[in-house]
């Protein structure tokens, strides 16, 4: 799977967020909260919805599943940030996207430990995401999403 590079202008969402742990991962909740409330959001820019989550630093050097990491259930506004909401700018700059299709988050593991050492790129401490459109079907093999994992050249800024 080779993934588009593209550079991307600042992102404004509007979203509920929650800190987690992989080994105390409760993304299902903060998306059926999402849900719940999403209606209070009038004005969309996209009905597409962003799976969002900023690590540590350090959060790739040695993978430990209880390093707490904030993930996001984000829609891209032009509106105000109703009550019990907040804003999230997602950071522009260098992006691998990946369309990827199918529910096996082994993708993620091909992404991070296979492709990205042998790409020419390393990661960027900017936020990693999913737009998750209409053919997005939760837990499907059928489903469709994009992957957007921050990088840069390898020797940029190092």
């Amino acid at each position: 799977m080779k993934p588009r590079i593209v550079e991307i202008e600042p992102l404004a969402l509007v979203g509920i967020s929650r800190k987690m742990t992989f080994s105390d991962y409760r993304i299902s909740e903060l998306w059926l909260e999402f849900q719940q409330r999403k209606k209070a959001i009038t004005r969309f820019v996209s009905k597409d919805l962003y799976s969002v989550v900023k690590y540590a630093e350090d959060h790739f050097e040695q993978f430990d599943p209880g390093k707490e990491f904030t993930r996001w259930a984000a829609i891209l506004t032009d509106d105000l940030v109703p009550e019990g909401f907040e804003s999230l700018v997602i950071e522009g700059g260098l992006y691998a996207v990946f369309d990827y299709k199918g529910s096996d988050p082994s993708i993620f593991t091909y992404i991070y430990q296979t492709w990205l050492p042998q790409s020419g790129f390393v990661l960027d401490n900017r936020h990693h995401f999913e737009v998750l459109g209409e053919r997005y079907k939760n837990g499907s093999p059928d489903s469709e999403e994009e992957i957007w994992v921050p990088v840069r050249r390898k020797g940029d800024r190092e």
